[in-house]
């Protein structure tokens, strides 16, 4: 069988050096959207080197994520064909604010393989340490078609009962023409973003957004609505991908708070509210 569950979890953790400067974040900021306006004081904080702090979903990216979801898909015990592989979802704990500049130790590993029946899913954990100790730790979700039905474990559903009541609060996201384009210089390099005959062999009509831009997207509005703009509050956000999003669409993003939380459900308002991510929490103090 292609994967091994119990190989690729015993495997030795993969371990590299990551790095980053004020330019990586600056960059992966202006890829979510982030200095509109160019002068606003609460996206000067996204911006500009003077006054930067790190939303703190920039940690999907830092050091071009290494060891990195693709590394991962070829640890030990795991041959899988990328064409049936599909990112499921994305979970981040913080363990403290993330500097603007910084050089980290990452190591990753498989934390787990369940058995979905006709799928499996992969559970790729990153985590990221300095020197003065633990900065984050990232799971991926990787669904895997096909690759199901040996009686393994299930694993936990990521699936919650919605919010009650009207959302608190609800906003509206631009997602620019080229911002595909702006995100994959943070180093995902996938031509399913930027490369209409590609994406069309791979079933879409034109280049779809990243999912992990469409969550740092939403973890702004997040912060910017609900946090009063302070990144350092966010202490964990979890999210399911539910669907696609195409460049010139419009994110709405509905928020409902709850004790020490805020939920959330992101849909693309030009196609009806089809879901975009669901499933999402956003942990805070």
């Amino acid at each position: 069988m292609p994967i091994d569950a119990a190989k690729a979890v015993a495997a030795e953790p993969r371990t590299g050096q990551i790095a980053w400067t004020h330019k990586d974040v600056q960059l992966y900021h202006l890829g979510l959207g982030a200095g509109v306006p160019a002068t606003d004081p609460d996206e000067l904080r996204y911006t500009l080197e003077s006054r930067l702090h790190v939303l703190p979903s920039f940690a999907t990216v830092a050091g071009a994520g290494s060891p990195g979801v693709i590394s991962g898909l070829s640890m030990p015990g795991v041959d899988v064909d990328l064409a049936r592989v599909l990112h499921g979802g994305q979970s981040l704990r913080l363990h403290r604010p993330i500097p603007a500049e910084g050089t980290a130790t990452a190591t990753g590993r498989i934390a787990a393989v369940y058995d979905k029946g006709t799928a499996a899913i992969l559970v790729m954990r990153t985590e990221v340490a300095d020197a003065e100790g633990p900065l984050w730790t990232n799971d991926a979700q990787i669904f895997v078609r096909g690759e199901g039905g040996w009686g393994g474990d299930r694993g936990p559903s990521t699936r919650r009962e919605a919010p009650a009541g009207d959302p608190d609060r609800t906003v509206e996201r631009p997602v620019r023409e080229e911002q595909a384009l702006l995100y994959r210089l943070s180093g995902d390099w996938n031509p399913l973003h930027a490369d209409p005959e590609f994406a069309k062999l791979a079933g879409f009509d034109r280049p779809i957004l990243h999912g992990l831009c469409t969550y740092g997207m939403t973890l702004k509005a997040v912060v910017d609505t609900l946090l009063g703009g302070d990144v350092t509050r966010v202490r964990s956000y979890t999210t399911r991908f539910a669907g696609v999003v195409y460049p010139g669409e419009t994110l709405r993003v509905r928020m409902w708070r709850e004790d020490g939380a805020v939920r959330v459900a992101v849909s693309a308002a030009e196609r009806d509210d089809a879901p975009v991510l669901a499933d999402t929490t956003v942990e805070h103090t």
